[in-house]
C-alpha cells in the first residue's frame, strides 16, 4: 500500500500574523486621516450656513452705505437661532463682521470659532476670514 500523503488544511501561524501585521498598519493610517475628514465635514456646515447671512450684509451695505451692527440691524434672526448641527450661532457683530461659533462637539478642537470681516472698496466687497487660535489650519475653511 501506498503512504498516505496528509494535505495541509488551513493557514500556518505566520500567514495569520502578517495578515494581522497589515491590518495594523492599514487602521494606523486610516483611521486619523477619517477623523481630519469628519472634523472637516462638520466645519464645512458653517460657510454653507453663512453664505445668506453675508449676502444680507452685502445688501444692507449697497442700500445703507454702512454694515449693520448686529442681526437685528440687518434684518436677521438672533444669532442663536441661526444655527445648524454643528454651528451653535451665527451672529454679525460692529462693522458686519460675522462670527460663526460651532458646537463643542468638534472631536480634537475644544473651541472653534470663525469669523468674516467685509471689506468695501471701489463699489464692491470683499471678505477677510479669521479662525481663532486654537484651530489648526487644516481645518479651517475657505475663505470664499
Amino acid at each position: 500500500m501506498q503512504a498516505m500523503r496528509k494535505v495541509q488544511a488551513g493557514f500556518t501561524l505566520i500567514e495569520l500574523l502578517i495578515v494581522v501585521a497589515i491590518i495594523g498598519i492599514l487602521a494606523a493610517v486610516a483611521i486619523p486621516a477619517y477623523q481630519d475628514y469628519t472634523i472637516k465635514a462638520k466645519i464645512s456646515e458653517g460657510p454653507s450656513l453663512v453664505g445668506a447671512v453675508k449676502t444680507t450684509v452685502a445688501a444692507f451695505y449697497q442700500s445703507n452705505g454702512t454694515f449693520p451692527t448686529s442681526n437685528t440691524t440687518a434684518g436677521l434672526a438672533a444669532a442663536t437661532d441661526i444655527k445648524g448641527n454643528h454651528v451653535k450661532s451665527i451672529t454679525v457683530g460692529a462693522n458686519g463682521k460675522i462670527t460663526v461659533a460651532y458646537t463643542s462637539g468638534l472631536t480634537g478642537l475644544t473651541k472653534f470659532d470663525y469669523s468674516y470681516q467685509p471689506v468695501a472698496s471701489a463699489g464692491s466687497i470683499t471678505w477677510n476670514c479669521n479662525a481663532d487660535q486654537l484651530a489648526p489650519a487644516k481645518y479651517q475653511p475657505k475663505c470664499n
